[in-house]
């Protein structure tokens, strides 16, 4: 596949001048290879999906560490005794570097954040940035890069079944876990037609004919390898009941096209009631992974009270919290969810993020505009990127 450049490459050099390793975590497939590889030329790869390398590691750790000054280890997950091993190593010798590549969480990947607290810094890599590639292919396909960059350049409509049979049968197993194939495709199916409800675990217990913590465990596998994203509940002391359960999202628009079966086409996708979830999921993405190359602690929640009061994002970066609404479409909607929120938070501006071409003022202090131009006047575009100022 062509190297094309990711915005991601400075984040990354810039923590390795402060970590001596870094973990670059992320779905299978999002490109965490492809990133090390163009930003870190001369250091050298262990792949641990390769026999070879695997069995090398395992034969004796620290001697292979010894030998290189700078070391990308990709997968590092199917070799879970490698943390303490770093750990003891980084610590002895603290001018290498070392960077992990993995398709798990932390959560699932305990060693990262037990053994190597303190010593790796978190870099999650997301999908492709409208930044990177344009905007409507990725709403419509999907942000994986072999998607769009692949040569030769695969269907979708075959691709992502293919991708989510590896994901349920293959990297779900080899993390430990038992569950039937079966019963996982039956959850996330359910999730891809609930995309962005609040979550209820009864319920989709009840539908599945398994009980609640059978059910919330595979939703923390499924977010643990960045399937889904799970947006938690914004709580203040504002005086009224808001709602406590998640919102649930499948994390790619490919992967929920493909199970609603939706054609991978602007005109299919605009017929299917999943429209607005659909476009909302891309934007909620696109803010989110922009958000957190800029400013690694920031944050999203959304915002409902019990009267239905609702906002889609509220975004906290560099300090402040910012409302988000995401309509698809190009008219002005009702904004009163925005200003109630507005009111409640003791917040002066808000957005309304939609396929309007140009940025306006709809209400005092509630401005509706594009994605790009929302990422540009919340200056969430990294440095270096296209559109940076």
């Amino acid at each position: 596949m062509p190297v094309h450049p990711r915005i991601a490459v400075s984040r990354l050099r810039a923590l390795l001048r402060q970590f001596p390793s870094v973990s670059i975590l992320g779905a299978r497939q999002i490109g965490k290879s492809t990133l090390a590889r163009s930003a870190l030329p001369g250091w050298e790869f262990l792949d641990l999906e390769n026999p070879a390398d695997l069995r090398l590691l395992e034969r004796d750790p620290m001697f292979v560490l010894s030998r290189h000054r700078k070391l990308v280890l990709d997968e590092a997950q199917r070799y879970p005794p490698i943390f303490p091993a770093l750990r003891s190593f980084l610590d002895a010798h603290p001018d290498r570097k070392v960077v992990l590549l993995g398709s798990a969480s932390p959560g699932l990947i305990r060693g990262v954040s037990e053994s190597l607290a303190g010593r790796t810094a978190l870099l999650e890599l997301g999908g492709l940035s409208l930044l990177e590639h344009p905007m409507e292919g990725l709403w419509i396909q999907g942000a994986y890069p072999r998607v769009h960059w692949g040569r030769p350049r695969p269907r979708p409509a075959e691709w992502y079944p293919a991708y989510l049979r590896a994901c349920l049968e293959r990297d779900i197993p080899q993390l430990g876990f038992r569950i039937s194939a079966q019963r996982l495709r039956a959850l996330i199916t359910m999730v891809a037609h609930m995309q962005g409800a609040i979550g209820h675990l009864s319920e989709l217990s009840a539908s599945l004919g398994i009980n609640y913590h059978s059910v919330a465990a595979i939703l923390d596998i499924f977010e643990g390898i960045y399937l889904i994203r799970r947006l938690q509940p914004y709580f203040a002391n504002i005086g009224k009941r808001l709602v406590k359960s998640p919102k649930i999202y499948l994390r790619d628009n490919g992967v929920l096209h493909s199970l609603l079966e939706v054609p991978f086409s602007r005109s299919a996708l605009l017929k299917h009631p999943k429209a607005g979830a659909s476009f909302e999921t891309f934007c909620l993405e696109q803010i989110l992974l922009h958000a957190s190359l800029v400013d690694p602690s920031a944050r999203g929640w959304y915002f409902r009270t019990h009267k239905g009061v609702e906002v889609d994002l509220i975004l906290e970066v560099r300090g402040g919290r910012v409302p988000i609404e995401i309509k698809l479409g190009t008219s002005p909607p009702d904004t009163r969810g925005l200003e109630t929120c507005m009111s409640d938070l003791g917040l002066r501006k808000s957005y309304v993020v939609n396929l309007t071409a140009q940025p306006k003022e709809i209400r005092p202090g509630i401005w509706m505009c594009g994605l790009e131009d929302l990422l540009r006047r919340l200056r969430l575009i990294p440095v270096g990127a296209r559109g940076a100022e």
